[in-house]
């Protein structure tokens, strides 16, 4: 396949664009490369044949027109956004430029060039939107997310992300567009940007610094490894029918207090604190995030039954593994941490 790539210097998109690859197919990386937008993270396949990359913003209706027209690719995977909880509650404006009418420019542009097409390629266009479970709100102590799960955002960025996913159902039902759409559930791994919790306890530890939890710590998330994550989109990519929605989890409910430990536990294996005191120790509660949601989980039943997709990586696996990519990868995040930095966000009040 062609595909063409939005977001592929960040996170999860740099993990797909390496699975791509290693299928065989031709990837065109579009990518703003803002301040989570790593270029390092595309490294290893920057010389690959089948590699190209566009520095452009998805909000570029002259840009995007001319990837599609020079690229003219087979499927589209849209996970250019801006992704932070903290950083919409200090400035939302972004995550709606981004989220929202990013999102519809780059809807647009696919349908002008799907509508140029005619027969077997045609058929075949896709264009997948990556989203994510917090666009169904909090749940209780029961039940999970499914496919059919009533919206409910609770943050400017979740809000930015279900309008994304409202605006690609639009484009599917009122034009014709083959769209499909992934929520997935939080993501841990390799390359993540340090502001997310799971970085954010490893490299703070290694400052020697207190680890911060939100609010009580009971706050649960259900966790999936990017690269497990990857396999999902690819098979969404690969074999999944117009107008399909499919839940994506990790099957790996856990507290941010029994994230904390697993992450410490990992630590204490592979990198001792000087003093020999557990790294647990150091796990404090702090302010809890404005609006904070209780508990995600995901029912991925519908993904397994019609894909035959299932996460490979337990999560004591997944983040003892992740904790030894950072130890031996410094030269990837340190700068990262020198011009961002670990301060925390969100707190900032709106009038």
């Amino acid at each position: 396949m062609r595909i063409l790539l939005t977001g592929g210097a960040g996170f999860i998109g740099s993990a797909l664009v390496r699975e791509l690859l290693s299928r065989g197919d031709e990837v065109l990386v579009v990518d703003k490369l803002t301040y989570a937008g790593v270029e390092a993270s595309l490294s290893e396949v920057a010389d690959h044949p089948r590699f190209h990359f566009l520095k452009a913003d998805i909000g570029d209706a002259v840009a995007m027109a001319g990837a599609f027209r020079d690229f003219r690719p087979d499927r589209v995977a849209h996970l250019a956004a801006e992704t932070h909880v903290d950083r919409s509650i200090d400035g939302p404006a972004v995550f709606i430029q981004t989220n929202v009418v990013g999102a519809q420019v780059l809807l647009d542009q696919a349908l002008t060039y799907w509508r140029g097409l005619s027969g077997s390629a045609r058929e075949a266009f896709r264009f997948l939107h990556v989203s994510t479970d917090e666009v169904f709100g909090s749940l209780g102590a029961e039940g999970r997310f499914n496919e059919t799960t009533p919206y409910d955002p609770r943050s400017p960025y979740s809000a930015s992300k279900a309008a994304s996913d409202h605006l690609v159902r639009a484009w599917g039902h009122t034009f014709g567009l083959p769209v499909v759409i992934s929520n997935c559930s939080n993501n841990y791994g390799p390359r993540q940007f340090p502001e997310k919790l799971i970085p954010t306890l490893i490299l703070k530890a290694l400052a020697g610094e207190p680890l911060p939890i939100y609010g009580d710590g009971s706050n649960v998330r259900d966790w999936l490894h990017v690269d497990d994550h990857a396999r999902a989109l690819r098979l969404m990519l690969e074999r999944a029918e117009p107008g399909r929605t499919y839940c994506v989890g990790g099957d790996a409910e856990r507290t941010n207090l029994q994230v904390a430990a697993a992450v410490c536990a990992a630590l204490d294996k592979l990198k001792p604190r000087p003093d020999g005191r557990p790294h647990a120790e150091a796990i404090t509660l702090v302010e809890d995030r404005p609006g904070h949601d209780r508990r995600y989980a995901i029912d991925a039943g519908k993904i397994r039954a019609e894909l035959g997709w299932r996460p490979e990586a337990s999560f004591e696996q997944g983040v003892a593994r992740t904790v030894a990519w950072y130890l031996a990868n410094r030269d990837w995040w340190a700068s990262l941490v020198d011009s961002a930095g670990l301060s925390r966000l969100g707190l900032a009040e709106r009038p």
